[in-house]
């Protein structure tokens, strides 16, 4: 006998629940929990790698700093934009500290001023001067000089308050670091405001250095080396990377993530060949009082190259004897005037 309609429907309908079955439960059948997630960090791996040309444990790691930078600000903005300038959204300036926005290294006016208030002895800031000497003289910055002098920071401010590192932070800041800064590097982070563009500090120094710098300068924020708290105290131990070479780069690539910044409309800035990474991955790079290797790299390159240095332009037109001669010469002056 042939199957009546109401038949045909109700077989059809059941094997259509068979087969949907069939598919959701065997052919197709859903991912557990680790497979799921294997899947999502292959997933995420591909597309880090394809955006900003890290793997994913470097992107994880500029996650972390930017999240405990944020988290010592309080804020992921330190300063709001001006509401009477239209903003260029997704575009963003990153400035290097250290011989690019100021003078010689925040690292030693940092050391210095704890050395004042007896965070250490003199004996121990020794080395710590000579590198900046080094630093100030041949205009290289030596990453085994940076890595090693951040650790030593890190060691000094254990068990150390938050609230009195801040608060000395802002002392070293207003007494031996603000009047440092190169006007022609303020006239161009101030370019990028007025442009309605975000303008990012991104250095090893210690984050709470960094983000006062901002505050004073009416930057968007800072990117620094973040100390791991608890319970309002230093544990002396490290949060993501320390913002030096690759860490940069680790570390914007998480910002313009955070921010929708588009990097091929983003400027960077630095003095040294070590933050080529960051360099690299903006549209606009620019060499500041560049190191010889990065004068060359600007130079082949065909990057922008800003010179506001005086004591490095002397060296390079009277040479480096002469200058030491005539500044014993000068000191002896001044102890026979007093």
């Amino acid at each position: 006998m042939p199957e009546s309609p109401q038949d045909f429907l109700a077989n059809w309908t059941a094997s259509r629940g068979n087969l949907r079955n069939f598919l959701e439960t065997t052919a197709f059948a859903p991912l557990g929990e680790g497979p799921q997630r294997a899947a999502g960090e292959a997933a995420a791996a591909v597309a880090v790698e394809e955006l900003f040309g890290i793997n994913l444990d470097a992107y994880s790691a500029g996650v972390e700093s930017v999240a405990g930078s944020f988290e010592s600000a309080g804020a992921n903005k330190l300063n709001h934009p001006d509401p009477a300038i239209p903003q260029d959204v997704g575009a963003a300036a990153f400035f290097d500290v250290d011989n690019t926005l100021i003078q010689g290294s925040s690292l030693v006016s940092f050391a210095f001023g704890l050395a004042k208030r007896r965070y250490f002895t003199f004996s121990e800031i020794v080395p710590i001067a000579w590198k900046q000497l080094k630093f100030r003289v041949s205009g290289n910055e030596n990453a085994e000089d940076v890595a090693a002098g951040r650790v030593q920071a890190l060691e000094f401010i254990k068990g150390r308050s938050v609230e009195e590192m801040v608060a000395l932070c802002e002392e070293i800041v207003d007494q031996s670091m603000a009047h440092k800064a190169y006007p022609g590097t303020k006239q161009l982070a101030q370019m990028h405001i007025d442009a309605g563009q975000q303008v990012w500090l991104v250095t090893a120094t210690p984050v709470q250095l960094a983000q006062i710098l901002a505050r004073r300068f009416g930057f968007t924020g800072a990117l620094g080396t973040v100390a791991e708290v608890k319970d309002g105290k230093f544990t002396g131990r490290l949060v993501g990377d320390i913002l030096h070479g690759p860490g940069k780069k680790h570390a914007v690539a998480a910002l313009a993530t955070m921010e929708r910044l588009d990097l091929s409309r983003c400027t960077a800035y630095s003095d040294s060949a070590n933050d080529v990474p960051m360099l690299s991955m903006v549209g606009t790079a620019v060499a500041i009082n560049p190191d010889a290797r990065l004068h060359r790299i600007a130079q082949e390159r065909g990057w922008l190259i800003r010179d506001y240095r005086s004591v490095r332009k002397a060296v390079k037109t009277y040479g480096l004897p002469a200058l030491a001669m005539a500044a014993f010469s000068f000191g002896g002056w001044r102890l026979t005037r007093k």
